[in-house]
């Protein structure tokens, strides 16, 4: 065989070194059902041992064509003007929490299914990132409201200086829902009207909720009962598994369990 001949089959048939690294990036990636982005790839890898630069998983996600679900924005406002009694914004954007169960924030979102519609009321505690409570329900009344604020206070029930934050929905203007963190020594906290980012983690837990279980998926979800179950799975995985970045790239649980 003539040199040339070999050099040149050669430069076309060396061994991918990164095949190894590869192959995880894949495995991690279809794990978390294509959730994952770059960054917490390379906090995964790292955790495993393999210390590899973020810009390199960047550059091998992209050989893989691996692309984490694309960002959409829809929003559900449950604002019906001054029904009940309103808060001020204690909150202010505080977001930066260092202590659990100081500060937790709620709202609801919405979904579409071919049944018809279908809401989410969560409460997520600002310090951990984890959803404390949620229900899910066909209609944004206050049996959903009240059914979460109190799995909530059951499951955590020391409440000593403790600040609920919303925005200015119907539901938490509710004297229900008002006297209930009254009577628990609860501190109220509202968004300003017309001022999502005095609420701004509730809208990201809601754009990533739905930017990784629900965006391309639509169709998937005919009913209401098979659209509630995926939103149930998502939450525990969120809280269970889900690396944030805040957290120094723990779990909301694991954090959790870190700082007690």
């Amino acid at each position: 065989m003539p040199k040339s001949s070999y050099l040149s089959w050669k430069a076309h048939h060396r061994e991918d070194v990164d095949a190894g690294i590869k192959k995880r990036i894949e495995e991690i990636f279809e794990y978390h059902r294509r959730r994952y982005g770059y960054r917490r790839i390379t906090a995964e890898l790292h955790q495993e041992g393999l210390i590899v630069n973020h810009k390199k998983v960047k550059r091998l996600m992209r050989e893989l064509r691996l692309y984490p679900a694309a960002y959409k924005r829809s929003r559900y406002s449950s604002y019906k003007g001054e029904v009940g009694k309103t808060a001020p914004n204690i909150l202010k954007r505080a977001f930066d929490v260092k202590v659990p169960d100081t500060v937790w924030a709620t709202d609801v979102t919405e979904f579409q299914t071919d049944e018809g519609k279908l809401y989410l009321s969560p409460i997520k505690d600002l310090c951990t990132g984890e959803i404390i409570s949620y229900s899910i329900s066909p209609s944004p009344n206050m049996e959903m409201v009240m059914g979460m604020l109190n799995a909530a206070l059951l499951a955590h029930p020391d409440h000593d200086g403790l600040m609920m934050h919303s925005d200015q929905g119907f539901q938490y203007q509710h004297r229900a829902f008002v006297n209930c963190l009254r009577e628990n020594g609860i501190v109220q906290s509202m968004s300003r009207k017309g001022n999502c980012l005095d609420n701004g983690k509730m809208e990201t837990f809601f754009s990533t909720l739905k930017r990784e279980m629900y965006y391309g998926h639509e169709k998937e979800f005919r009913t209401r009962e098979q659209l509630k179950a995926a939103i149930e799975e998502y939450i525990d995985y969120y809280n269970r598994e889900r690396m944030q970045m805040k957290l120094g790239y723990l779990s909301p649980l694991i954090f959790r369990e870190k700082i007690a």
